[in-house]
């Protein structure tokens, strides 16, 4: 790691992580006209973000800088992955994947963490994926910045985990110990075929907030203690490739199914991209 990462690992410690996040919240909502799309189109440039694939691929219609960050994709620019595979959740990177052992997840060489801390201290929760899979797919700034379902899901419960808000680029989780587990998270469990299947969206500075579908911004306000919503019996089922929700501003999702029921596709590894709704496993029959 050079000396320019260090430093800016380290400086996170001492930043006002919430301050600044809440700062690009309201900035990134204002309506600006012309230097609104200034804004973007100097972003886009930079992040060389590729905006055929927008169902907008024009900046004029874009009210607001996280208008153009959480954008529509064209309905054919990520078709499904085939009956019975995994669908990606996000379009991003893979940070680690593979099967969890005696319930800790791997984060960075060297380092992992608690299953049952990244849920927020279950022990019950936890044990339902102590032997299970995980896929950690970070998002960077040029991404569509939505995420979709891999696999058809009941939905039974949220959880709002509160924690600190590092960065998810792979400097910061190579050095900050058990960083998914720190950050602001929110948890979204689903019953389906294959059993228990977690989503973990995980905040990271400058990440104003995350919202679901179901359950519209879940962050901001910013809590103080774990809050849990419980949906059972209230019939939210979504489907395979369909959206469950977004980030407004980049992170990470952490995918956790039970059991070893899934074979990840061989040709991923630590640094492959990927593309949501496309498939990165299949079932063993």
């Amino acid at each position: 790691m050079s000396l320019g990462q260090r430093l800016f690992v380290a400086l996170q410690y001492a930043l006002p992580q919430h301050g600044l996040s809440g700062v690009v919240f309201r900035l990134t909502r204002l309506r600006l006209g012309p230097l609104t799309r200034l804004m973007i189109r100097a972003f886009s440039w930079l992040f060389r973000v590729d905006m055929s694939e927008a169902a907008e691929p024009s900046v004029a219609p874009y009210p607001s800088f996280n208008a153009f960050f959480t954008r529509a994709l064209r309905p054919d620019a990520r078709p499904l992955a085939e009956p019975g595979a995994i669908a990606c959740p996000v379009d991003g990177a893979v940070s680690q994947l593979g099967a969890i052992g005696g319930g800790r997840i791997i984060q960075a060489k060297g380092r992992d963490y608690g299953v049952a801390d990244l849920l927020g201290g279950g022990a019950a929760l936890a044990s339902c994926f102590a032997d299970g899979q995980f896929a950690t797919l970070y998002l960077s700034p040029r991404d569509y910045h939505r995420i979709h379902m891999p696999i058809d899901g009941m939905l039974l419960e949220t959880i709002h985990i509160p924690g600190r808000l590092f960065s998810v680029n792979p400097a910061t989780t190579a050095t900050v110990p058990r960083l998914f587990a720190r950050n602001e998270r929110v948890v979204a469990l689903f019953d389906t075929t294959l059993g228990p299947l977690a989503l973990v969206l995980v905040g990271a500075i400058f990440v104003g907030s995350i919202e679901t579908v179901f359950g519209g911004l879940h962050t901001p306000p910013r809590a103080k203690t774990i809050r849990r919503i419980d949906y059972h019996g209230h019939g939210i089922r979504i489907r395979r490739g369909d959206e469950l929700g977004r980030f407004n501003m980049g992170s990470t999702v952490v995918l956790l199914f039970a059991g070893a029921t899934l074979d990840w596709d061989p040709t991923l590894k630590p640094g492959s991209r990927v593309r949501c709704r496309l498939g990165i496993a299949t079932v063993r029959a």
